[in-house]
């Protein structure tokens, strides 16, 4: 697989040539939905919290005698049945929501939402991002810019075709530059995350030949071919041991 590389003005640069294992996978709908919904859930954060009759104040004196009253019994005012007592199954800020997913989920998923994009054509490629100051109307004038390349000329024209931009390296002044504008968000490569290429339709990566490494992930792939390389190898030599 391979896929144009553009300058910040909409030439071609070079080209770059792309794992399959990466940008090639197939779509699977209920993995990234499994893995979207926990990072969402991990980020919830309980506030609503009500109290139970053992943290309610007050209640400590029986209201009256066991029996001969001719009432129902009971033994404090702080009783869930009573007004201003407890409450009983309400919400509490110490509840976690956290749902469990591997690393490998993780890093499945998120190549499974960059291989659907790429196919969709909604990646672009390019060399370098330099803005010389950390002003909007320099991010405005790369963005157009890009603008220039087939398939993104509505990248800057439409509100709401937001874009992501993947950097090699932390770069203060494109993020400064592109603070200002809410369809846009800066990361650096190594911190990209299903999320974030849910939420943004197009996603920029600059210099690809680095960025491509630090993706999340990238490794655990790496492991899991290597792995199936050496199981093939000790397999055929266990065939040629018994032959």
């Amino acid at each position: 697989m391979e896929a144009k590389v553009y300058t910040i003005k909409a030439k071609e640069a070079n080209t770059i040539s792309l794992p399959e294992g990466l940008f090639g996978l197939n779509w699977n709908s209920d993995l990234v939905h499994q893995v979207a919904t926990s990072l969402e859930s991990a980020k919830r954060k309980p506030i609503a919290h009500t109290k139970n009759r053992s943290e309610v104040r007050g209640g400590g004196k029986k209201p009256w005698q066991q029996k001969g009253t001719g009432r129902a019994r009971h033994g404090s005012i702080r009783s869930p049945l009573w007004v201003g007592g407890g409450i009983t199954h309400g919400p509490r800020n110490e509840k976690n929501f956290d749902r469990k997913v591997s690393k490998k989920m993780k890093a499945k998923a998120f190549y499974t939402i960059l291989s659907r994009k790429f196919k969709d054509g909604e990646i672009l490629f390019v060399d370098s991002i330099a803005l010389s100051m950390p002003k909007t109307k320099e991010a405005i004038g790369a963005l157009k810019g890009l603008s220039g390349v087939k398939g993104f000329e509505n990248l800057f024209t439409k509100k709401n075709n937001s874009a992501i931009i993947a950097l090699a390296d932390k770069n203060q002044n494109v993020e400064r530059s592109m603070s200002n504008l809410g369809n846009m968000e800066v990361l650096e490569a190594r911190n990209l995350h299903p999320l974030a290429l849910l939420k943004y339709k197009y996603l920029i990566i600059e210099n690809p030949s680095k960025s491509l490494e630090l993706l999340p992930g990238n490794n655990i792939f790496a492991k899991e071919k290597v792995a199936k390389v050496a199981k093939k190898t000790t397999t055929k030599a266990k065939k040629v041991v018994k032959a």
